[in-house]
């Protein structure tokens, strides 16, 4: 046992925070300081009653927090701490937010709390409604929590009855007999245990998942949803929810079938007219009853849930009565079995209610009419022994004709034509209840399935059979349905399902972990005992043509099961029609509250007003709505109709419970560690598949139907529901399958065939965070058209430990363009200081493993002569070589602003590729790509080549014909022949004018060290050449004067000097770095450590005049061009006359995107190539392969 150890050391009463200095009870006295050790000494500093009463103070407060602080007042003889922190928002314990222990974590205590804290919020744990927000959004921040009753129940009173009771039903009592009739005893048996099996692994996969942490209130919904996730914990909540609601229908179904058939049948509204009426008048009946009971019961909810748990122990009662009565009356039918008989007319049976004065005959002897005779005798057709009368009254009697001889004669005549079957058989009776040691159970061990209209026989009586078959005008006793086995297993199972009542009273149990398991397992295996031994009890107790006998017509409308009740039939039925009623009530009690809990998760939009209710909580809007659904089920009538649809719901919900437990099973999740280790997923699995088979056997429409309904809901809150991220099995499902995925792509370079652009989209953004280009994120979808990686990244300028909070920025602006642009991909954020060092980081290191980036989307630098984005075009040319050296793909849209957005389809048109280089084939591959998408679909392709003067045009554009057809892309063929020609004028001219703007650049560009050190200069003069240091003040002038002198000049020629200037990128960085971090210093520094001399200035401005004498401007104009640049802008020209000659009608021109000289002083000549290249047409895609093939002619 662990000991304690208290320190009690006294501080005056002013170090004390949060007292007035004026209170004069503890100004007075000492407080008390109390810390608390874990040694067996006890060590005291303070008189030995004081300390005294400190401990046992101390001690007895286990379920408060004991206050650091504390001062220790005595009255009426009685030590107590009193803390002088309570309601005092100032006293911080100092000594307990800066412990000297954990001094070292005192900086992030607001965000990593101590161990003792978080300790103290779980003990302080409540369960909470489901389908609250969050657990510590349930009450208003600053309200004072009530006190609540802690969870007092058990597993008996908790789990076990509740389950109990929901899992006996209306079935059990109405057609638990009819299914034994009907499958026989060996299928029966084979039916009840494969619908246990079920429950009880569906019981074990829930065990395990209820014990997997606190389950709030709430049940299989929350179990289900945090396991799966909110798609399909939506769908299977509400496909639970549809089966709890259709159950309600079939309880109070089955409650007025006992009400008309059994208990008040004159009761009915509707009468039949004729005995083929009599079905429709009995649903109309149904309907009507069910209606107003539905309406009834919604009521009593609606009031108070109080009245229906406090009936909740009655109801119960109701079926343990009944279930007990039904036991002790098969042991006493085993010595005297009660009398039932039936009567049979040769192995047909005939319906009790036609049975008048209870004349089992065809004729009776009857007295005279002339005598006075009140004794009616029957003719024994079966007997060799006649009735004996008396002399002076056998000559007074006459044979008659009974009800039934009319009823198969038309006529009472005696010598009246009859049915073949009546005349060739005689009636007989036999025991309805032969009783337990009859032997009967050899007889109603095979299946006797039926089909409709078909008359329920006892194949072991002998009977001549008629020509024609039987009639429903006559007194038989008819099937009313087709039977088989699959429809006995849909309408047998909700009679097992009821195992989640223990679940869903989780908030409510003094240990859920413990008491949900062995309650619900126990409830199970009781059930299950209980459905067992009727099935064996019903087959060796009562007739087979009576347990055929759905609704008891042979034995005069008696209650099948009540047949075998003791002391008396009324019992079970009195019993089982209140236990129908309450579990009607439980129903329409549960279903709302389960309906309220997936609105308040709002995981599916259009159902939040049924989250809202009264003031306490009760769920108003989602009663009516239960109540709605209930009462399409009640218009159906018909119980046997009713139960296979809420099998389905029931079915889909426990093979989702199986699924969850397997799936957390296997994927070993850290968090998945149960209290109940009884478990196993090849349990797990099987439970599914039984669930499965059994949807698919009782009825293969009805779980289609069921699986369409919640593979809809899962598809509408996948796009449409609200983003919940719960941890759940499917998470960590798609993790699992995506390292999968990932290591078999490692396994080698992905074939030609497979090869699909995964694209790193580039996007740049201003200063308020806006994307400069969208609609290159819009192109990107329509080359995408939904398939493969997608990559949207951004460069943020800047210090990632300064500048996190814009990469956050950043990222969600593209996620929310993503959004817009409906583009399925990631976004990427990188902080770097240079927007190229960023860009060359995001290539190399975007995507993982086999799923990497094999194309880069980025925009055309607009207006790159101008000074807009100085530094634009520098980049643009760095990630083309970046690219090439990483060997991806290229593509540069220019002119995205007039590329169509997905909105704007084009009706005619053309898309027009200009395959001058081959690289991988990536020309041919995009236009089927983009054509793919709707905005392209209606657009034809045109494929153009160009032809030198050694060329065959005509064989080439056979063979691109040819290409084109083993490639199956449409596309018209034209070879351009592009024939030498002198260099023009023009061309001279505009190769020129570039040089001449390249040279001015490179003699107007000063590097970084070079400016700073005129800076530094000038500020030298200022400092240490003024009055104040005994200068002259005259460079002070001069100074001013070369100021306002290199003002001038930046201003004048910003537009030249930056473009292209790398070093104007480094030095804004850096002065953008150091006012960030407040640097001032440096300056300061380089003030003292460079001292510059008149010498050192004038030979600094002798070598750096650049272009700002005259005479520098004459040598720029003097220069001549070089001649391979004059060659390339003669290419570059030719081929845009030709291009624009072609296609200046085309909707986008697909043109090889020449790559970067490899001297990088050459990058203003390529990006003036590349402008007169693409002059004169509206949009163009600019396209540089990878290296690799793309595409290929083999399948």
């Amino acid at each position: 046992m662990a000991s304690v150890r208290f320190t009690v050391t006294p501080t005056k009463a002013e170090d004390l925070p949060g007292l007035p200095d004026t209170s004069p009870e503890i100004s007075s006295r000492s407080g008390t300081h109390v810390r608390f050790g874990s040694r067996e000494s006890v060590s005291r500093s303070e008189p030995p009653s004081d300390a005294s009463g400190a401990v046992a103070t101390a001690a007895g407060g286990g379920e408060t927090e004991t206050p650091d602080h504390g001062n220790v007042e005595q009255g009426d003889g009685n030590s107590k701490i009193a803390s002088v922190y309570i309601n005092n928002s100032h006293g911080v314990d100092d000594d307990d937010f800066y412990d000297r222990n954990l001094a070292l974590f005192e900086e992030e205590m607001d965000t990593r709390p101590k161990v003792s804290s978080l300790l103290s919020r779980l003990a302080n744990y409540t369960n909470l409604t489901q389908g609250a927000k969050e657990h510590e959004e349930a009450e208003s921040i600053g309200e004072k929590k009530k006190a609540s009753k802690s969870p007092q129940m058990g597993t008996f009173m908790g789990v076990y009855l509740p389950c109990l009771q929901n899992i006996f039903g209306v079935i059990l009592f109405l057609r638990l007999t009819w299914v034994v009739g009907t499958a026989g005893v060996l299928q029966g048996l084979c039916i009840v245990f494969i619908c246990c099996c079920c429950t009880l692994l569906t019981a074990i996969s829930m065990s395990a998942i209820a014990t997997n942490g606190v389950v709030p209130a709430g049940g299989s919904y929350f179990m289900i949803s945090r396991s799966l996730g909110p798609e399909f914990g939506g769908a299977v909540g509400l496909c639970f929810y549809l089966g709890t609601t259709f159950a309600g229908a079939m309880y109070i179904l089955g409650a007025i079938e006992i009400l008309l058939m059994y208990i008040a049948p004159d009761a009915a509204i509707f009468a039949a007219k004729g005995l083929e009426g009599e079905g429709a008048a009995m649903l109309n009946n149904m309907r009507v009853y069910g209606s107003v009971c539905l309406l009834l019961m919604s009521l009593l909810v609606f009031v108070g849930v109080k009245y229906v748990n406090k009936l909740a122990s009655v109801f119960l009662a109701c079926v343990i009565v009944s279930i007990v009565s039904i036991y002790v009356g098969a042991l006493v039918s085993a010595f005297k079995p009660p009398n039932f008989p039936v009567c049979m007319l040769g192995n047909r049976t005939i319906n009790g209610h036609d049975l008048v004065d209870d004349q089992c005959a065809k004729t009776v002897l009857l007295p005279d009419e002339r005598e006075d005779a009140n004794v009616t005798l029957p003719i024994e057709p079966n007997t060799t022994v006649l009735p004996t009368f008396e002399p002076a009254t056998s000559s007074t009697l006459m044979e008659k004709t009974t009800y039934l001889w009319s009823r198969f004669c038309q006529s009472t005549e005696l010598n009246a034509t009859c049915d073949d079957y009546f005349s060739a058989n005689n009636f007989s009776r036999i025991k309805g209840i032969p009783g337990l040691g009859s032997g009967i159970i050899a007889d109603n061990l095979w299946s006797s399935y039926l089909s409709k209209g078909d008359v329920v026989e006892k194949s072991s009586l002998s009977a001549s059979h008629g020509v024609h078959s039987a009639s429903t005008q006559q007194p038989y006793v008819f099937a009313d349905i087709t039977t088989s086995f699959t429809l006995l297993v849909g309408i047998f199972f909700p009679s097992v399902t009821g195992i989640m009542a223990g679940s869903n009273r989780s908030g409510d149990l003094k240990d859920a972990q413990r008491s949900i398991p062995i309650g619900t397992i126990l409830a199970i295996l009781t059930t299950s005992v209980v459905y067992l031994s009727s099935v064996l009890l019903f087959g060796a107790c009562i007739e087979g043509v009576v347990l055929r006998d759905k609704f008891g017509d042979s034995v005069k409308g008696n209650l099948v099961v009540g047949t075998l009740a003791w002391p008396t039939p009324w019992v079970i039925v009195v019993g089982s029609f209140f236990s129908t009623c309450g579990a009607g009530l439980q129903s329409l009690t549960g279903a709302p509250r389960l309906l309220q809990a997936i609105a308040k998760d709002n995981i599916i939009p259009f159902l939040r007003v049924f989250g809202q209710g009264k003031a306490n909580g009760e769920p108003t809007w989602a009663l009516l709505l239960t109540a709605l659904i209930a009462e399409l089920g009640i218009l159906i009538a018909s119980l046997d109709l009713v139960a296979p649809i809420l099998t389905m719901f029931f079915l889909m919900c426990y093979l989702f419970v199986n699924l969850a437990c397997a799936l957390q099973t296997l994927l070993r999740t850290p968090n998945w560690r149960p209290r109940f280790s009884y478990y196993h997923w090849t349990l797990s699995f099987l439970g599914m598949t039984i669930c499965l088979a059994l949807m698919f056997i009782s009825s293969w429409y009805y779980a289609i139907i069921a699986m369409v309904i919640a593979s809809m809901i899962y598809k509408y809150i996948e796009y449409h529901g609200a983003e919940k991220e719960w941890g759940d099995g499917i998470r960590g499902l798609s993790l699992s399958a995506a390292r999968y995925a990932l290591l078999r792509l490692e396994e080698g370079p992905p074939h030609t065939k497979n090869w699909r652009p995964q694209l790193l989209v580039l996007l740049k953004l201003d200063e308020d965070a806006h994307v400069k280009s969208p609609r290159l994120l819009t192109f990107a979808s329509q080359l995408k058209a939904g398939k493969g990686l997608t990559i949207v990244g951004t460069v943020v300028p800047g210090n990632f430990l300064q500048s996190y909070g814009e990469a956050l920025a950043a990222e969600q602006t593209l996620k929310l363009l993503m959004d817009k642009e409906r583009v399925k991909g990631f976004c990427q954020c990188i902080v770097a200081q240079k927007a190229r060092e960023g860009i060359s980081h995001m290539i190399q290191s975007s995507g993982l493993g086999g799923m990497k980036p094999n194309t880069v989307v980025m925009g055309w630098p607009h207006a790159w002569r101008q000074s807009e984005d100085p530094q634009s075009w520098k980049t643009f040319i760095n990630t083309v070589r970046v690219t090439t050296a990483a060997h991806l793909a290229l593509l540069v849209p220019k002119n995205i602003s007039l590329f169509p957005s997905n909105s704007e389809p084009c009706t005619d048109g053309y898309i027009d590729v200009w395959w001058i280089v081959h690289d991988g084939g990536m020309l041919m591959l995009l236009p089927f790509l983009l054509r793919q998408h709707k905005v392209w679909r209606k657009c034809g392709m045109r494929i153009f080549t160009v032809a030198q003067m050694e060329d065959n045009s005509i064989q080439m554009k056979k063979d691109l014909a040819t290409f084109l057809y083993h490639l199956r892309i449409e596309a018209e063929v034209e070879v351009v022949e592009m024939h030498d020609s002198d260099i023009s004028a023009y061309t001279y001219e505009r190769t020129l004018m570039m040089e001449q703007r390249s040279q001015m650049l490179r003699q107007m560009r000063l590097s970084k060290s070079d400016r700073e050190r005129e800076r530094v200069r000038w500020s030298f003069d200022d400092v240490y050449l003024s009055p104040k240091y005994g200068g002259t003040g005259v460079s002070k002038a001069r100074t001013g004067n070369r100021q306002a002198q290199l003002v001038k000049d930046r201003n004048s020629m910003l537009r030249l000097t930056s473009i292209g200037s790398d070093e104007d990128d480094d030095t804004d960085a850096g002065e953008r770095d150091r006012a960030a971090t407040g640097d001032g210093s440096s300056d300061r520094h380089r003030r003292v450590q460079m001292t510059w001399t008149k010498e050192k200035a004038s030979q600094y401005r002798a070598t750096h005049s650049g272009c700002s004498t005259p005479e520098g401007f004459r040598d720029m104009l003097s220069i001549r061009p070089d001649h391979s640049n004059v060659r390339r802008m003669h290419t570059a020209v030719k081929l845009n006359e030709v291009i624009v000659n072609k296609s200046h009608d085309a909707r986008v021109v697909l043109l090889n995107m020449p790559g970067p000289p490899r001297n990088t002083e050459g990058d203003e000549n390529y990006m003036e190539f590349l402008e007169v290249l693409t002059e004169g047409l509206e949009r163009v895609l600019l396209v540089r392969g990878g290296g690799s093939e793309v595409i290929t002619i083999y399948s």
